[in-house]
C-alpha cells in the first residue's frame, strides 16, 4: 500500500524532545515501514525515518528563528501534498481540520487523526463544516465534545516495543513528573502528593514559552523545597532509567487529556502510574493493575501507600499487549483498506 503521513512541521519527526504528536506518527511510520508498506513522511526537512521523506519546510518552525507566520507555512504543506497525492492510495493527516476543503475535492482516501483537546467552540464550528472528512481519535473520552461529526475510529496510540525497556533498580526512592509544565498537567498536585507521602519528586518537563509566566510565579515558587527536583525536557535514551528508577509516575491532570502519551512510555519501563480520573485515563489505564486512578489528592496519596500491590513486569506486560506501535499500524492498516474500498463504488459512478 503507498501510504503519505502528513505530520505537523512544528517539531521534527521523531522530536528531540518533547512533542506527542509528532513522536506518534514517527511510532506509526516506522512500523508500516516494517509491515512493508511503502510510506512518505511529510515533515519538516530535520525529521529522521526509514520512509521515504518529503519536506515541503526546511526545519521544525519550534528552531526556526525567520518564522514569523506559521500559518504561511501549512498553506504551503496543503498544496505540496495536494499537488502529490495522486501517487498514493490513502493520504494519513495529522494536522487537524487544515486538509478538510482541499482533499473533500480530490479523489484519493483521505482521514485525518485528531491529537488535541476538542472541547472548543471554534473547533465544533469548524469540524461540523465537514461533517463527512474520516476522523480519527486517540481516545472514546476525546469524542464527547463533538459526537456528531466523521467519526471512522478510535486508534490507541504505540510506541515500538522496545523503544523504552524496564532497567534493573536497586532503589526507588522517588516519584516522577514528566511532560510539560501547564496548569492543566498538575505539577502543583503533584509536589503536593508527593510532599504529602514524603518521597522525593524529580520532574522531568518542558516549560513552553505559553506557560513561562505560570511557571515563574507558581511552580517555581514550590522548587524550592528540598524534596523537589527539576530536571528538565530529557530524550528518549534518559526515558528508561528515569522512569524505572521511580516508585510511580505521577499524573494528576485535570483537563480532559486525549490520550496521555507519559502514561505507556512509564508502561514500557514497567512504571504504575498514579493518574486522576479524566479524559482518556480510564480507558489508558487498568486500575489496580498498571497502576491507580484517583480522583483527589487524598486518594492519590492513598495510592501511592498501596504500589507494592502492583507487579512491575504486569505493567509492562500490558504495555506489550495494548500500546505497542505495532499493534497501532495493525489497526491504521485496517481502517485504510475500509476507506479504500469504500471510495472505489464511489469512482466507479463516476466512471460511469
Amino acid at each position: 500500500m503507498r501510504i503519505a503521513q502528513i505530520a505537523p512541521l512544528f517539531e521534527a519527526v521523531p522530536p528531540k524532545l518533547y512533542g506527542g504528536t509528532e513522536r506518534v506518527v514517527f511510532s506509526l511510520t516506522e512500523a508500516l515501514v516494517e509491515m512493508g508498506h511503502d510510506v512518505t513522511l511529510f515533515a519538516s526537512g530535520d525529521s529522521i525515518t526509514s520512509a521515504t521523506l518529503d519536506a515541503p519546510w526546511p526545519r521544525a518552525l519550534r528552531l526556526d528563528p525567520d518564522i514569523r507566520d506559521w500559518v504561511a507555512t501549512y498553506a504551503l504543506l496543503i498544496e505540496y501534498v495536494r499537488q502529490r497525492a495522486g501517487q498514493f492510495d490513502v493520504l494519513h493527516f495529522h494536522i487537524d481540520y487544515w486538509p478538510n476543503s482541499v482533499f473533500l475535492r480530490q479523489e484519493v482516501p483521505f482521514l485525518t487523526t485528531l491529537h488535541g483537546r476538542l472541547d472548543l467552540p471554534e473547533f465544533a464550528a469548524v469540524y461540523r463544516m465537514f461533517p463527512t472528512v474520516p476522523l480519527v481519535s486517540i481516545s472514546d473520552s476525546q469524542r464527547r465534545p463533538l459526537p456528531d461529526v466523521g467519526w471512522a475510529a478510535t486508534v490507541y496510540h504505540g510506541m515500538p516495543e522496545n523503544l523504552l525497556t524496564p532497567l534493573p533498580v536497586a532503589d526507588r526512592d522517588y516519584f516522577a513528573f514528566l511532560g510539560r509544565i501547564s496548569p492543566e498537567k498538575g505539577i502543583e498536585r503533584a509536589i503536593q502528593i508527593a510532599g504529602r507521602c514524603g518521597v522525593k519528586l524529580k520532574v522531568a518537563a518542558k516549560v513552553d514559552k505559553a506557560d513561562a509566566e505560570y511557571f515563574k510565579h507558581s511552580v517555581e515558587p514550590l522548587l524550592a523545597d528540598a524534596n523537589v527536583e527539576f530536571i528538565g525536557e530529557i530524550n528518549d535514551a534518559q526515558k528508561p532509567a528515569f522512569l524505572s528508577g521511580a516508585r510511580a509516575l505521577l499524573f494528576p491532570i485535570d483537563w480532559p487529556e486525549p490520550f496521555g502519551l507519559v502514561m505507556i512510555e512509564a508502561m514500557a519501563c514497567g512504571c504504575p502510574v498514579i493518574a486522576m480520573r479524566r479524559g482518556s485515563v480510564p480507558e489508558v489505564m487498568d486500575d489496580g493493575v498498571t497502576g491507580y486512578i484517583v480522583d483527589n489528592v487524598d486518594e492519590a496519596v492513598a495510592a501511592c501507600a498501596r504500589l507494592h500491590e502492583i507487579d512491575r513486569a504486569r505493567v509492562r506486560a500490558q504495555f506489550e499487549k495494548r500500546f505497542t506501535s505495532r499493534r497501532m499500524a495493525a489497526d491504521y492498516v485496517t481502517l485504510y483498506e475500509r476507506l479504500m474500498a469504500a471510495r472505489q463504488p464511489q469512482l466507479r459512478a463516476v466512471g460511469d
